[in-house]
């Protein structure tokens, strides 16, 4: 059978051409189709909770009040990367039955595996930075609850949404779903309240623009807040739950069907991304205010927009931190177990990676800075995920007939090398006193 007669095989039994099978009948078609696809739609949604973390509150609000509709695309460009890269990781895990830590494990020399850890383990602090202190700010925000005390109440209500894990992934999944519905519906209110340029908004999510030095900084911190090197290593191992079957068209379909569930997944965090964006430079850059912290976001908010506004933010931030929380989390594990075989439990990984955001909250830094800064390093890290995934994902060897195609390789080195220029670049500004 070829492939393209295999395609569409595989797409009159789920329903995708609209073909009446024989298990469904016409009557059933629909919910037959339905129903097939509900089964493998989750691990995406898991991953994407990365994607619209409390980092990407912190960086979409500085760009959109500093520099009004000008870095819309990087949204674009940053979520087409995201997709790309999602769908490499979930095919290495469909084809190979192992997560992306474990096959470079299986691949790399020790030595370089204790190098990716413990560069792993860093993305994982900066990640848990953000994370941790976005649900501590939710907290402060709606109930005016000390920081110190909302960190506290944020560890505890982690703690409780990874125990769900005990119940299986599914469940997992369903709690992460409901609170990404959360923030999805907390923006499109913030959309409606705040009346954008829709027409100057679409214009520069097509036109690329870099205002100054400054810019290049957010620029990259948004890059680094939306394609996450964590979420490469977990989605690995995410789809394993769905990858009984062994047969090259059982992982055909599998990978088929893993890619519709990121293409919704992921157009719905580029759409809460756009989103951010656009409120806070329809918002704050149309009144003439640079917001410097999240507190001063959700305080402006409420005289500009009314109160329904600012609550709207404050609950959509509270359960971005919990529930990227709990995606840090469950990659912790991946990347600890995979890389040096090193087998430690969820809450004491949990403890060593909030361990930073504790400290800034004692140290009383200014948490909008560090959450910026946080994405910076997860940019610069993100080469060090991607790097051994392209090296493992074009060895036929390995992946058998789900290897990368020359083109896919190419696609995914020029990926790379745009992620590492802006990096050097930042540097160069940074250096020279640009920034």
């Amino acid at each position: 059978m070829t492939e393209d007669t295999y395609v569409q095989h595989v797409a009159s039994h789920t329903g995708l051409l609209g073909v009446e099978s024989p298990e469904t009948g016409g009557g059933k078609d629909i919910t037959g189709k339905t129903g097939h696809l509900l089964k493998y739609l989750g691990p995406a949604f898991i991953v994407s909770v990365a994607y619209i973390d409390p980092g990407n509150f912190a960086t979409n609000i500085s760009g959109g009040s500093r520099f009004d509709y000008n870095l819309v695309w990087v949204i674009l460009w940053s979520n087409l990367m995201a997709i790309f890269l999602q769908s490499m990781s979930a095919k290495l895990g469909i084809a190979t039955g192992m997560n992306l830590p474990q096959m470079c494990g299986k691949v790399f020399s020790r030595r370089t595996n204790w190098f990716f850890w413990v560069i792993a383990e860093l993305a994982a602090m900066a990640t848990d930075l953000a994370e941790f202190l976005g649900g501590t700010l939710g907290l402060y925000l709606l109930f005016h609850i000390p920081m110190a005390y909302a960190g506290l109440i944020t560890a505890v209500l982690t703690f409780l949404i990874v125990y769900m894990g005990k119940y299986g992934q599914r469940a997992v999944e369903v709690v992460i779903s409901l609170l990404v519905a959360v923030i999805c519906a907390s923006y499109v209110i913030e959309l409606l309240l705040a009346k954008p340029d829709w027409m100057s908004a679409g214009l520069h999510v097509l036109m690329p623009s870099l205002p100054n030095g400054e810019a290049v900084l957010i620029a990259v911190g948004m890059l680094g807040a939306t394609v996450m090197p964590h979420v490469i290593y977990l989605h690995s191992q995410l789809v394993q739950c769905r990858n009984g079957a062994t047969s090259p068209e059982d992982r055909k379909k599998h990978l088929r069907m893993e890619r519709i569930d990121i293409s919704i997944a992921m157009n719905i965090a580029f759409v809460v991304n756009a989103a951010m964006v656009i409120v806070s430079a329809s918002v704050f850059f149309r009144n003439g205010m640079v917001v410097e912290t999240i507190e001063q976001a959700h305080q402006s908010l409420s005289p500009l927009l009314g109160g329904l506004s600012s609550g709207a933010f404050g609950i959509a931030i509270l359960a971005s931190g919990l529930s990227s929380s709990a995606v840090g989390t469950m990659a912790g594990q991946t990347i600890m177990q995979g890389f040096v075989g090193l087998n430690i439990s969820d809450n004491v990984t949990r403890l060593v990676t909030m361990a930073p955001g504790m400290l800034i909250l004692i140290l009383g830094v200014n948490p909008m800075t560090a959450l910026v800064l946080s994405q910076v390093i997860l940019s610069f890290v993100l080469p060090a995920a991607i790097i051994p995934m392209l090296l493992i994902c074009r060895r036929r060897d390995l992946m058998g007939i789900f290897a990368n195609k020359p083109v896919i390789n190419v696609l995914g080195w020029i990926i790379t090398g745009i992620i590492i220029g802006m990096n050097i670049t930042l540097l160069y500004l940074t250096f020279t006193g640009n920034i």
